[in-house]
């Protein structure tokens, strides 16, 4: 038999080359293993297992399970081969991972590795001209296709959780104080480099002018007494559900993105229950600031069937609401003479973010009927009798009587802990400040940041069980 005088005269890695773009062309893409299975299986390329950067992104992404991630028909003609959804996330985890801040930046990340190309599940473009077996360059999306999946394509342990959220800068020239706006905080003008920003506010404050303070310049308005203070941004705000585990970190359970105008409480019902459909129950416990002091708040964490310590929102009470308020054993609310008001009437309330029935409390003295007897502290709104208004709920209640002073409050509250970390750690992959100009794609990749939270948590955890296991 003649040998074929072309393959003998190419080296035994060209040979093996030529064997493997065969075998994972584009047609046979869907039968490659994805991440997950490529972690549990040791028979890898030699171009693969000698790759430090393949091998580590292997070992981080690949615990997750990568057969479950929402994926499109992979088989639909489109004009050219067609991206994996699966492929297209874990590129951006690796993104995140390395700081890189542009989908150019990362393209060149991936030309400059190709065995990370190839574990990532891209489809591949055949080519003998290359060791590996495959057209890196032609191989990967343009930068901009990138964005545009980013933008358009990517889909959406234990009883005590703590909510927070995270204020993100748009884009905007209005956000850049060295660059001349006018009306800058004016909520009706949308800027132009983001459609989707809200203009909110990070933190507000009274402050009292000073008489120390020098006179305004003729340019500057004056300050008037008792102004609010407040730090104005357009852009969005990440609320993040999180729960920490005494031995082995902070692991995210859930979070939204939403624009910067919504307010914290905004947050509370998606948040929770989609950690309730991901826990499998409710948790006792929650943790939050006092921007969450509201009585749906305090009734989603009562059971009827446990003492009010055992499970519980703790949350500051917040200095609006009036006087502190007292209850009998009834649950009825006691006038400022200390005796228990009965209710007069409910009614539903549509004026506040979330309907809710009202009930209207009135003087045991003059309701049901007038008894004759005297206001015991002579009450300045004597003898019509006093008059109050709050939510039926329970959390109504609840949020008055919850022991702030106690030792179990004091340390779920420090729970909110978990949740401080996991926004340092979202600082530090970028989410304050994207360079991204679209709702949809900001919300997509601060999804990302907390998978890729996740999975360091889940690492960090796997090394601190295998260190244990060692010392046994």
């Amino acid at each position: 038999m003649t040998s074929n005088p072309i393959l003998s005269r190419l080296s035994p890695l060209r040979q093996a080359a030529d064997r493997f773009w065969r075998i994972f062309s584009p047609q046979r893409h869907q039968k490659r293993p994805n991440l997950h299975q490529l972690g549990q299986n040791s028979r890898l390329p030699t171009f693969v297992l000698e790759s430090t950067v393949a091998m580590r992104y292997l070992r981080l992404l690949g615990p997750l399970d990568w057969g479950r991630f929402p994926e499109r028909d992979l088989e639909t003609d489109w004009g050219t081969s067609t991206v994996p959804y699966a492929s297209f996330a874990a590129a951006c985890l690796v993104k995140l991972d390395q700081q890189l801040v542009y989908m150019s930046h990362l393209r060149q990340y991936l030309a400059d590795h190709p065995a990370l190309v190839w574990i990532l599940g891209f489809p591949l473009v055949p080519s003998p001209d290359y060791a590996w077996g495959f057209d890196v360059d032609a191989s990967l999306p343009t930068a901009r296709h990138f964005t545009r999946m980013l933008r358009t394509e990517v889909d959406d342990f234990g009883h005590a959780i703590s909510l927070d959220t995270k204020h993100i800068l748009a884009w905007v020239k209005e956000n850049n104080p060295k660059d001349y706006v006018q009306d800058r905080y004016d909520k009706t003008k949308q800027p132009a480099g983001d459609p989707d920003c809200r203009l909110g506010c990070k933190r507000r404050r009274n402050q009292q002018t000073s008489s120390k303070e020098p006179p305004p310049t003729p340019r500057a308005n004056p300050t008037p007494a008792n102004v609010s203070i407040g730090e104005y941004y357009w852009g969005y705000a990440s609320g993040v559900l999180a729960f920490k585990s005494p031995d082995w970190g902070e692991f995210v359970l859930a979070e939204l993105t939403l624009p910067f105008n919504q307010p914290d409480v905004a947050y509370f019902h998606p948040l929770m229950a989609e950690t309730e459909r991901r826990l499998g129950f409710r948790p006792k416990y929650g943790a939050f600031d006092a921007a969450y002091d509201a009585f749906y708040v305090y009734e989603y964490f009562h059971r009827d069937d446990l003492p009010l310590d055992a499970a519980f929102a703790a949350v500051p009470l917040s200095k609006r609401g009036g006087k502190h308020r007292q209850f009998d054993a009834q649950g009825l609310p006691l006038c400022e003479a200390g005796l228990a008001m009965p209710l007069k009437l409910t009614f539903i309330c549509r004026t506040t973010r979330f309907e809710h029935e009202r009930g209207r409390y009135a003087c045991p003295l003059v309701f049901p009927e007038l008894t004759g007897e005297s206001c015991p502290i002579d009450h300045k709104k004597w003898p019509k009798g006093c008059v109050t208004t709050l939510a039926t709920s329970v959390g109504a209640r609840i949020r008055y009587q919850l022991d702030r002073d106690s030792e179990v409050y004091e340390n779920i509250y420090k729970q909110r802990t978990a949740t401080e970390r996991i926004n340092s750690q979202a600082k530090e992959l970028g989410i304050e400040r994207p360079r991204l100009r679209n709702g949809q794609a900001i919300a997509n990749q601060n999804t990302l940041i907390y998978v890729l939270i996740n999975l360091r948590a889940l690492h960090r955890v796997r090394r601190k069980k295998a260190a244990r296991d060692s010392t046994v």
